[in-house]
C-alpha cells in the first residue's frame, strides 16, 4: 500500500464518520482559479466539519470534508472546451495560537471525477477519475470568524494509475462561510 493510498483511506474513514454524524453541511464556499494549459475553473461546494480536534504543538489540528462541483474551461487547438468536474476531499486544518488564531494552513488528498476526458492543446489526461492534492493558507474573519479566504494550490493527477499522467496544477482563491 502506498503512502498516498494510506492517506486517502484514512481521510475517507474520517469523511465517512463525519458524514454519518449529520448530512447537513456546516458551510459553503465558492472558488475560482487558473492553471496549466490556460485552464480556468469556478466552483461551488459544501463543507462538513469534523468533531475531531487535537492540540499539536502551539496550535490545534482539526478537519472537514468538502464536496464541490466545478466548471473548467480550456483551449484545445484554438477551440474552447468545457468540463464539469466533481470532487470529494477530506482536509486537515491547522490553526495557530491553540486554535484561536484567525490564520490557518490546510491540506488534503481526495478524489475527483470529470464528465469527460480532459484534453487541452498541450495536455491530455488518460482517466476521468483523478486525485486532488490540496495545500492552502487562509484567514478567518467576520462575526465569530465564520467567513474565510483561502489561497490554495491544487494538483490533479491519476497518481500514475494509467499513462499518460501529465497532471495539472491550479492556483485558486476561495471564499467560504460557515453556518
Amino acid at each position: 500500500m502506498t503512502i498516498r493510498s494510506l492517506l486517502l483511506s484514512t481521510g475517507a474513514l474520517f469523511a465517512l464518520s463525519a458524514a454519518a454524524a449529520d448530512l447537513r453541511p456546516g458551510g459553503m464556499f465558492v472558488q475560482a482559479g487558473a492553471g496549466d494549459s490556460a485552464t480556468k475553473a469556478v466552483s461551488i461546494g459544501a463543507v462538513w466539519p469534523w468533531a475531531w480536534q487535537r492540540d499539536v504543538g502551539p496550535g490545534r489540528i482539526g478537519g472537514y470534508t468538502e464536496a464541490y462541483v466545478s466548471h473548467w474551461r480550456a483551449s484545445d487547438n484554438g477551440q474552447r472546451v468545457d468540463f464539469t468536474h466533481l470532487g470529494l476531499v477530506p482536509m486537515l486544518r491547522y490553526r495557530f495560537a491553540a486554535g484561536a488564531s484567525p490564520w490557518f494552513v490546510e491540506g488534503g488528498i481526495g478524489l475527483t471525477f470529470m464528465d469527460r476526458m480532459f484534453r487541452a492543446s498541450d495536455k491530455q489526461f488518460s482517466t476521468r477519475f483523478n486525485f486532488a492534492d490540496v495545500v492552502g493558507v487562509g484567514r478567518s474573519f467576520g462575526e465569530q470568524q465564520r467567513q474565510e479566504v483561502t489561497l490554495r494550490l491544487t494538483h490533479f493527477s491519476n497518481g500514475g494509475v494509467k499513462h499518460p499522467n501529465p497532471g495539472l496544477n491550479m492556483v485558486r482563491l476561495r471564499y467560504g462561510w460557515m453556518f
